[in-house]
């Protein structure tokens, strides 16, 4: 499958440096044999011309036992063989070799040996409101190639990238939903694509990276989850769950996933048989299948799925599993002692390790490299991080993630030229801050300092907000006043540590969806009714009160480098907001499910809820205005063709995200109350029209059926609505489908 999926060339192969340790066992032996070519041909695995399966089939057939069982780690090295592996490193929105998660890429280990700065991207979450799967695309390119750079110059990382999270965001309460594109399979699979795409680059040999999916499956709540289980049908797992980690593997060709601590319906993940039934039979992944760290232990002692760890270590093997972030060694041991396993089980699965390092040309010599550009072959060349193109596009990413929630009596823009005096207020408009998976960036730019220098000729006085009766007072001597409120990603504590219930992280879910700072808010509209308001959030907060009486609202995420930049930017009308918010924001915590029901039928995301929302999907406002007309959609064979005009109608250039959405109304199952289609995001200028086209197939309608186990498309009478959000239907069309 790995030549048929990806047409590796048999002789256009690459290295790279790894690890100055590394270097001395592993490279020399490959120099060594390589040379030897004169008198003797290498062996069938180093050999770049020789059938990818066949060289895989030899180096098993060279490695001891003990090598196999090493190779089960996330360095599948074998310095006696001359076989150079790679590591693992986290990258969700930027390569992290730093950051508050101290992260290096030796397996899970934290030791901080010297940061090396990275670009960093607003989160995932950010990345979502953006809804420009070309834009995510470039942003994962500049990663993977930052990647390479610090692998080959400073033998720093890995190039197994632990991204993108194809985990949907279902509930506002998970204390990791800002990992996530948002809660809609369709467009979180879209992104995902993208960033895997961007990851792996357009190489037709070699990648330039491995994209790693986190976390297969259903993966959304934080308390319990190393013991949890996320019970829901297979309708619903086909339908909604896993549809972005399919879309990502066929459409986009990653080719590694790490598995989730969670069980579904109270099979461990680690072990769970779909991994091997559907994601690797049906989806086609033949490459690295990874558990979370402890998860294997997790099969034990919190599950208690299994009684010994050998008998766990054999579960997972079976089901598929090839590396282990975890004390895995032993274990595997005994099951291979006892045997629950044999070595061919093991062969079986170190196969799609040694895929994944072909792919990235680990394998080959260095003259074959696409990437011999990159890092350790010019050590003269600078570093990418430290250019300005890196930068132009995190301001662009940034721009187009933020989201203008409100703007009454055209509060915003700003108009710099006209302003004297501006207040910032609240604790996060002087800091840039960091979640738990972000590098750290050369430099970033804070809210206040991105508005000192677009407002050069007014006085920018900051305040941090602790004290509101001061706070109130500077506003109120203010002719600008914009107040910053949210959270910090990592709670500005320690592990499993936030101070407030309406906080949350890895490990940590919310108990309130109540805005922190709210009451600052309130003292400092009491003393300028025309202040704005800045809403820095990881998640969705129930915001009523400053929805009805702050006059205008933007809503951003955390870690980027410009995050200061592109609000400026934003505030004093330099971009035109089109940002759209990925999940929808609840007007109150009564209006969610319980937390650990997974079945979204109960009233979960704008696909089931009936209640009225504070803000829902799709939405966010611009500074101009749109106008759609002449929607028409016709069914051509096995496809349906949908187009609309869309027309600017104010007096500013703008972007519009056309979403196109499908309501079924005859189906014969039970169905969502309507599912996001298609989208795209549509630059305009002012008085411009544009005809937006799509094509969609016609299995995109399908329902899964649990009595066939397949996907069916029924004869029904399906509603096409064109709109500006979820809630902002523009036009309707009525098909009547033809199977």
């Amino acid at each position: 499958m790995l030549a048929q999926k990806f047409s590796l060339s048999l002789n256009s192969k690459t290295t790279v440096p790894v690890r100055t340790a590394f270097l001395l066992l592993c490279l020399v032996p490959v120099a060594s044999v390589m040379a030897a070519q004169k008198v003797a041909a290498p062996p069938v695995y180093l050999d770049s011309h020789a059938d990818p399966e066949s060289r895989v089939t030899a180096l098993l057939a060279a490695m001891t036992l003990d090598e196999k069982i090493h190779a089960l780690s996330t360095d599948p090295s074998v310095p006696r063989l001359g076989v150079a592996g790679t590591n693992h490193v986290e990258g969700l929105h930027g390569l992290a070799l730093g950051g508050p998660g101290h992260w290096e890429g030796h397996s899970e280990g934290r030791t901080m040996l010297n940061v090396i700065p990275t670009t960093q991207f607003p989160q995932s979450r950010g990345l979502g409101q953006t809804w420009d799967p070309a834009l995510l695309q470039k942003a994962a390119a500049q990663e993977a190639y930052e990647t390479r750079f610090a692998f080959g110059k400073y033998h720093r990382g890995g190039l197994v990238v632990r991204a993108p999270n194809a985990d949907l965001s279902r509930d506002p309460r998970w204390g990791r939903g800002e990992e996530s594109y948002g809660e809609d399979p369709f467009l979180v699979g879209t992104l995902a694509t993208a960033f895997a795409h961007g990851l792996q680059g357009d190489d037709p040999h070699v990648w330039m990276t491995a994209s790693l999916l986190k976390h297969f499956l259903a993966n959304s709540n934080e308390d319990g989850r190393d013991g949890s289980s996320s019970n829901f049908d297979a309708r619903l797992f086909h339908e909604y769950y896993a549809v972005p980690f399919r879309m990502a593997i066929e459409e986009g060709h990653a080719d590694a996933m790490m598995t989730s601590y969670n069980a579904w319906n109270s099979v461990p993940m680690t072990a769970n048989p779909v991994v091997r039934d559907v994601v690797m039979a049906q989806w086609g992944l033949d490459g690295i299948v990874c558990t979370d760290a402890g998860a294997l232990t997790n099969m034990v002692k919190q599950h208690h799925t299994y009684a010994t760890m050998p008998e766990a270590a054999a579960a997972a093997i079976h089901a598929g599993i090839n590396q282990f972030l975890d004390d895995y060694q032993q274990p595997v041991r005994d099951a291979l002692q006892q045997k629950l396993i044999t070595e061919q089980d093991i062969d079986r699965n170190l196969r799609g390790v040694y895929r994944v390092m072909l792919h990235l040309g680990l394998l080959d010599p260095t003259a074959n490299s696409p990437y011999s550009h990159i890092g350790a072959f010019d050590q003269a060349q600078s570093d990418p991080w430290n250019t300005e193109a890196p930068r132009a596009l995190v301001r662009r990413a940034t721009d187009e993630s933020i989201v203008l929630l409100k703007n009454t009596g055209g509060a915003l823009p700003l108009d710099a030229a006209k302003l004297k005096s501006i207040a910032v207020i609240g604790q996060w408009g002087d800091t840039v801050a960091l979640d738990w998976y972000s590098g750290t960036p050369l430099l970033s730019v804070t809210p206040v300092e991105g508005i000192r220098r677009r407002a050069a000729g007014a006085s920018v006085v900051f305040n941090d907000g602790k004290d509101e009766a001061a706070a109130a007072a500077l506003a109120a001597r203010s002719e600008a006043v914009i107040v910053i409120v949210g959270n910090h990603p990592t709670c500005d504590a320690g592990w499993n540590k936030c101070a407030l219930p309406s906080e949350g992280k890895e490990a940590i879910d919310r108990k309130s969806l109540t805005l922190p700072d709210e009451s600052l808010v309130k003292a400092v509209l009491a003393a300028n009714p025309h202040a704005v308001v800045v809403l820095q959030t990881s998640f969705p907060y129930t915001t009523n009160w400053t929805q009805e009486h702050a006059p205008a609202i933007l809503e951003i995420t955390h870690n980027s480098e410009e995050q200061g930049t592109a609000l400026a930017d934003v505030l004093f009308g330099d971009y035109n907001p089109a940002g759209r918010l990925t999940q929808t924001w609840p007007a109150s915590l009564e209006q969610l499910p319980p937390m650990m029901d997974y079945d979204l039928r109960h009233g979960r995301t704008y696909l089931y809820a009936e209640k009225a929302p504070l803000y829902p999907f799709g939405f966010g406002l611009s500074y101009t205005s749109f106008a759609y007309s002449d929607l028409t959609v016709t069914q051509r064979g096995k496809s349906i063709a949908v187009q609309v005009t869309v027309a600017n109608t104010g007096s500013r250039a703008g972007d519009e995200v056309v979403q196109i959405y499908a309501a079924h109304q005859g189906s014969t199952v039970p169905r969502p109350i309507e599912e996001l289609k298609a989208f795209r995001r549509v630059a305009l200028r002012a008085g411009e029209k544009q005809v937006v086209r799509f094509e969609m197939p016609v299995t995109s309608l399908a329902y899964w059926d649990e009595a066939t186990h397949r996907f069916i498309v029924e004869g029904d009478r399906v509603e096409f609505r064109a709109a500006a959000s979820s809630a902002d239907v523009r036009l309707k069309h009525t098909l009547l489908v033809q199977p």
